[in-house]
């Protein structure tokens, strides 16, 4: 789950031979990114990752938060007033829309205003209960008015595509290398949400692993691998932003309903899926579920692995 988008800057895809093809990695959507090519010669194997890479970079800039020439800038700009917003734009907020609902009102893309008293940046302080009240005053979708193409937001609200942006990424990512590869295997991955063109060559299954919650940097391992033939994984998880505030756990999954962190919520979720958004999606919704995650994924009958 990508809960912060901002610019990363223009450094070059870094292209390195692996077993059987090649990784490009690159840097976006404040993630570590690459895409694997398997058994392509190094210039077909480039143009692909450049191809991944600028479509990351375009859709980060497109619907960052932290820029001011952004659309999500240009919605805020308008103090409430009504805005007409372009095709890929009327997507996400459909699929926010439906989120939304299908959620009961668990998924906001609203209610990243909540980010100012959650910080998690180490500092293992709790905002006031006033100020998160302040703040939940802002959030609900249900105050806005959405009948594509037009969006009303009312003045002082915002949204945020975090929730949805590194998955459609990878999605839209993996759409134009496909196009551009043909049969050629690959596998994009943005910050550990991924999704592949089919097996690799030869029918073999795409080695992935799920990093443990309690590891990161160099000190990272897997809690699981999994084999990949097709289709999608997304992991949602406070293995990166999360303190610990007299013995009590605070992960950064906010109901935004209270304002405060899920309680009982899993260390991490991962889902797969046809689509890395439908996977991204399914993977959060869980971690809102709190102490009923697992059950709830249950009930959807979607194939998952959950880490506590």
């Amino acid at each position: 789950m990508f809960a912060t988008m901002h610019d990363s800057g223009a450094t070059p895809v870094t292209l390195e031979p692996v077993a059987g093809g090649w990784r490009g990695r690159f840097a976006a959507m404040a993630s570590p990114c690459e895409v694997l090519i398997d058994g392509a010669d190094a210039a077909w194997a480039r143009e692909l990752a450049d191809i991944a890479c600028a479509e990351a970079r375009r859709i980060e800039h497109k619907f960052s938060r932290y820029r001011s020439d952004s659309e999500v800038a240009r919605i805020h700009a308008a103090h409430g007033a009504a805005v007409s917003v372009d095709d890929e734009t009327a997507l996400l907020l459909d699929f926010a829309a439906h989120c939304h609902a299908a959620s009961d009102g668990l998924f906001d893309i609203t209610s990243g205003v909540l980010r100012a008293a959650w910080r998690f940046d180490g500092s293992a302080s709790l905002p006031s209960p006033e100020r998160v009240a302040q703040l939940r005053d802002r959030v609900g979708w249900s105050r806005v008015r959405w009948q594509r193409p037009t969006l009303v937001l009312p003045a002082g609200m915002e949204i945020d595509f975090g929730g949805l942006g590194k998955e459609y990424a990878v999605d839209r990512a993996l759409a134009l290398v496909r196009e551009r590869s043909g049969a050629t295997p690959v596998l994009v991955n943005f910050g550990g949400d991924l999704a592949v063109s089919g097996p690799r060559a030869g029918g073999l299954a795409w080695q992935v692993g799920i990093e443990h919650p309690s590891s990161h940097g160099e000190a990272a391992h897997a809690a699981a691998c999994l084999e990949l033939h097709g289709g999608a994984l997304a992991t949602s998880g406070d293995a990166r932003r999360c303190f610990v505030h007299d013995g009590v756990r605070y992960g950064h999954i906010l109901d935004p309903r209270s304002g405060w962190p899920v309680r009982g919520a899993p260390r991490s979720v991962t889902v797969a899926a046809a689509t890395c958004s439908e996977a991204g999606v399914t993977a959060t919704l869980a971690m809102l579920q709190g102490e009923r995650a697992e059950a709830w994924l249950a009930e959807q009958g979607v194939t998952h692995w959950v880490l506590r």
